[in-house]
């Protein structure tokens, strides 16, 4: 900003700077629609020159930016001269520009108050339509708002466009009505996603894919766009309009079939325009279109002609912006981030920059393919957005800024936490870190499933517990629960000495266990307690696991290569092999397996591999009771009901999970039916 006076020549110097980058940016966004920078850093350029023109009027010539808009049309399109110029607005971006707005309007019309109209600032494309005897004749862009572009075949195509207004309404011979081209949110993304099944280019912004849409030669490509049109005004009129204020106009324009936004209000003084403005913005998220700001018109329009224009922009009305939602700033590096499951992310550390109302200083690349679609490499400039209380995201990259010195970050083949192994599973996006038992990153996480209900089953030791013993250091790994005393857990806050005794003794207890226990309890990923079951089941004892390759591990049931690939890594990495050698050593953990063999009873080889789903609350006892009913019998216990299922035992409040069984005609049983069942087979 030219916040003080600069000297003649260095002024003259700078304006001349600021005007040939406005004049690029210009033609960037509106000839090639391809931004690259947003919209804030647009804005900061142009009032900077505007102050300089205002400290320097010598310096102000005819064909400086703040005296036309935008850039001629493309060649490709025929010219259309607007009538009636399709003007830009004024911008406010605080408080007090708004009251000052007001402040001026008043003055100049020597009233107290003034009422206006308020609405939504669309984020899309301007154009005009010309309706002759209520039939659409012409369509055009802006363009520099002297002369736009004919595409008047191309917003044919846009379904929410009336081709002809209702005669019955008696519309004007010529009626020029002023609006947006845009995209919603939903349609945006449905669009993008089928862009990246068909290896097509992601688009940027709705804005950018509604401007591109649009200025297709081909009226058949804009067709398969989702575009739509919303009225906010009106150009050309044959006649003198009834209508005696904008907020009229606009339920007529509504009345002849024209879309309006119903977002639209009166609001009377600056509180009431700040009042609406701190509607909408708290409304923003929720909106079905971007928008990046709300404009305020003067409502009655013989005020409006009593104020009338400068040379870019009426008098009567401005435009109040949010804070910018995107901003450029350059990657610094990436480094990468463990999560508690083990995810490695990679993480932009950038430069940092204002935006959406915070400082952004990281922003999450998800995983190796995202940071190779965008393809993102250290020293890039990029766009960063953030909208309201949304996480930052990495939008795109601004290649025509790529140092000659930008690095490719390639993931870590180790975790960078704990040093285990850091792969990447088919068929999946996200690398993890092998190391569930050892990694300081998972280490909350792995302790807590450890010691959980249908895992090692040690009462009294939650998350605040664990959150204790892990930033305290005092455990390091599952194998370091069973070297705790009374006396170091009495010593933690909350923790009184006979607190500390009973999970000690929990901890004691949990020393006998089955194999099936043991293998849900170490976290393997894949592995949830229904397929330790049949690990158990299948290998009876720990060393074979432990020694089993992929190939033998695909012969468990309902193991395939995923899971066994997923198994063998985890069993195969040093640092795991170490914690479980500890947990099963006599002399450290001393966790007792009880060796797993076929079910006893004589009903385990009939319900052998049947599958059941529990759904609903069981009146004599808890799923858990009722799983492991089934599963001593032979059975498999499933989360949900498909063609495969043989059984499904209902309870109370049973839900979806009963609907569908009786859809798919499977047998269902209550708990007496269960019970009989396991009798009768015994």
């Amino acid at each position: 900003m030219a916040t003080s006076r600069q000297s003649k020549s260095g002024a003259a110097e700078r304006a001349a700077q600021l005007r040939a980058e406005i004049n690029e940016h210009n033609r960037r966004y509106y000839a090639l629609d391809d931004p690259s920078i947003p919209d804030a850093e647009y804005d900061a350029l142009f009032r900077e020159l505007q102050e300089l023109e205002a400290q320097h009027p010598e310096l102000l010539t005819p064909d400086s930016p703040t005296q036309r808009l935008g850039t001629a049309p493309l060649a490709k399109f025929e010219p259309v001269r607007h009538r009636v110029p399709m003007l830009s607005l004024n911008n406010a971006f605080e408080e007090e520009e708004v009251r000052a707005f007001d402040r001026r309007c008043r003055e100049v019309l020597g009233v107290e108050e003034i009422e206006y109209s308020a609405e939504p600032k669309f984020d899309g494309l301007a154009v005009s339509l010309r309706y002759e005897n209520g039939v659409f004749v012409q369509g055009a862009t802006r363009g520099d708002g002297a002369t736009g572009e004919n595409v008047t075949q191309n917003l044919r195509t846009v379904r929410n466009l009336p081709l002809q207004l209702p005669a019955a309404k008696k519309p004007p011979a010529v009626l020029e009505v002023r609006g947006e081209v845009l995209m919603y949110k939903k349609d945006f993304a449905e669009m993008n996603r089928k862009q990246a099944e068909t290896g097509g280019k992601a688009f940027v912004n709705p804005r950018n894919a509604s401007a591109g849409a649009l200025r297709q030669l081909d009226p058949r490509i804009t067709a398969t766009r989702p575009l739509r049109f919303m009225a906010y005004g009106v150009g050309d009129v044959s006649g003198r309009l009834a209508q005696g204020t904008h907020s009229e106009l606009m339920a007529w324009l509504r009345g002849l079939g024209l879309p309006v936004n119903g977002e639209a209000a009166t609001a009377k003084g600056p509180d009431g325009l700040l009042a609406y403005y701190a509607r909408i913005q708290a409304k923003r998220r929720d909106l079905p279109f971007e928008i990046d700001g709300v404009v305020y018109k003067v409502n009655d329009f013989r005020q409006q002609e009593e104020l009338g224009f400068v040379s870019r922009a009426p008098r009567f009305a401005v435009a109040h912006k949010f804070p910018a939602e995107e901003a450029l700033t350059q990657v610094e590096d990436i480094y990468v981030n463990v999560g508690r499951t083990g995810a490695l992310t990679p993480v932009a550390r950038l430069v940092p920059v204002f935006v959406g109302g915070v400082t952004v200083t990281n922003v999450s690349l998800h995983n190796e393919e995202e940071v190779q679609r965008k393809d993102v490499l250290i020293g890039d400039t990029v766009f960063v957005r953030r909208a309201g209380d949304v996480i930052p995201e990495l939008v795109s990259v601004v290649k025509e800024r790529r140092p000659a010195d930008a690095r490719a970050f390639h993931m870590p083949r180790k975790c960078p936490v704990c040093g285990s192994a850091a792969v990447r599973l088919e068929g999946e996006a996200v690398t993890r870190c092998t190391g569930g038992l050892v990694c300081g990153a998972q280490r909350k996480g792995a302790l807590i499933h450890f010691a959980s209900r249908r895992a090692m089953d040690i009462e009294g030791l939650g998350e605040k517990l664990v959150d204790q013993l892990v930033e305290g250091g005092i455990v390091h790994t599952p194998a370091d629960l069973y070297g705790l005393s009374v006396e170091t857990l009495s010593g933690l806050e909350r923790m009184g000495e006979k607190s500390a005794a009973n999970v000690v003794e929990a901890i004691d207890r949990s020393r006998d266990t089955t194999l099936a226990r043991f293998i849900n309890a170490l976290g393997i990923r894949n592995v949830g307690e229904s397929t330790a079951a049949d690990l158990a089941r299948h290998f009876g004892a720990l060393e074979p696991l432990l020694e089993a390759d992929e190939e033998r591990l695909e012969e468990v049931p309902d193991v395939g290569p995923t899971v066994a690939d997923s198994i063998r890594k985890f069993l195969g990495e040093p640092h795991n092999r170490k914690v479980i050698e500890r947990l099963v050593d006599p002399k450290d953990g001393g966790i007792r397996i009880e060796q797993a063999s076929r079910p006893r009873n004589a009903a385990a080889g009939i319900l052998s591999n049947k599958t059941f789903v529990l759904t609903g609350t069981l009146p004599g006892m808890t799923r858990e009771e009722a799983r492991d009913l089934i599963e001593a019998a032979g059975g498999k216990v499933q989360a949900s009901v498909s063609k495969k299922t043989d059984w499904v035992v209902a309870g109370e409040a049973a839900g979806s999970k009963l609907d569908k069984a009786q859809a798919l005609g499977v047998a269902v049983l209550d708990e007496p039916g269960l019970l009989a069942l396991l009798k009768q087979k015994g």
